[in-house]
């Protein structure tokens, strides 16, 4: 059994991570997430450490293209140094998609977020347009379809915003493409 729950709005990807996204039309997502997300990471070019948004907030600043070289000499200008793109760590890179309602963006811009919770850009792969006031927050350990796609929901974001998934079944996801909550609802603990 499926309901559709709503539209995707926006399919967001960001191919340097910590610097901005670019939306896109369509993607397709993969095992490990959309296809050309989050696939370099900045190094600086001198002492070949990290740089991360922590200690570099104005990486947010660069609209990422996927174009290694005009985003090497964007990144070095803004950050005035230079640096260089390398495959990021083999760590925990968080969750392969992570989704968020409009609602839930809209609600966070006007200070309305969860106690514990940050109201800062959640940099999600897909903005959701849900039909009714649903909260994709309660989703967490459903499937969802998204276009030919389909997500497990696996946690919440350590800023609260939206839900992180697994990837079941990878497939193109498109703006204006439906998303279905498949399964039975998970049973309350």
């Amino acid at each position: 059994m499926s309901t559709v729950v709503g539209v995707v709005e926006q399919v967001l990807v960001y191919p340097v991570k910590s610097a901005g996204g670019r939306s896109v039309p369509q993607a397709h997502v993969d095992a490990d997430g959309l296809r050309g997300d989050r696939v370099h990471a900045v190094v600086d070019a001198v002492t070949g450490e990290p740089v991360r948004a922590r200690t570099a907030p104005r990486l947010h600043e660069v609209a990422a293209t996927g174009d290694v070289d005009a985003d090497t000499a964007a990144l070095s200008a803004v950050l005035g140094r230079p640096v260089r793109l390398a495959a990021p760590d083999a760590g925990p890179q968080g969750a392969a998609v992570h989704l968020v309602s409009r609602r839930a963006v809209e609600l966070a811009a006007t200070g309305e977020v969860p106690a514990g919770c940050s109201a800062e850009d959640p940099r999600a792969n897909l903005v959701l347009t849900l039909h009714a006031a649903d909260d994709e927050r309660t989703w967490v350990g459903r499937e969802l379809q998204v276009g030919e796609a389909v997500l497990r929901l696996t946690r919440l974001p350590k800023h609260c915003l939206g839900v992180y998934a697994d990837v079941l079944r990878p497939g193109a996801v498109a703006v204006g493409d439906p998303v279905s909550l498949t399964g039975a609802e998970p049973a309350r603990r």
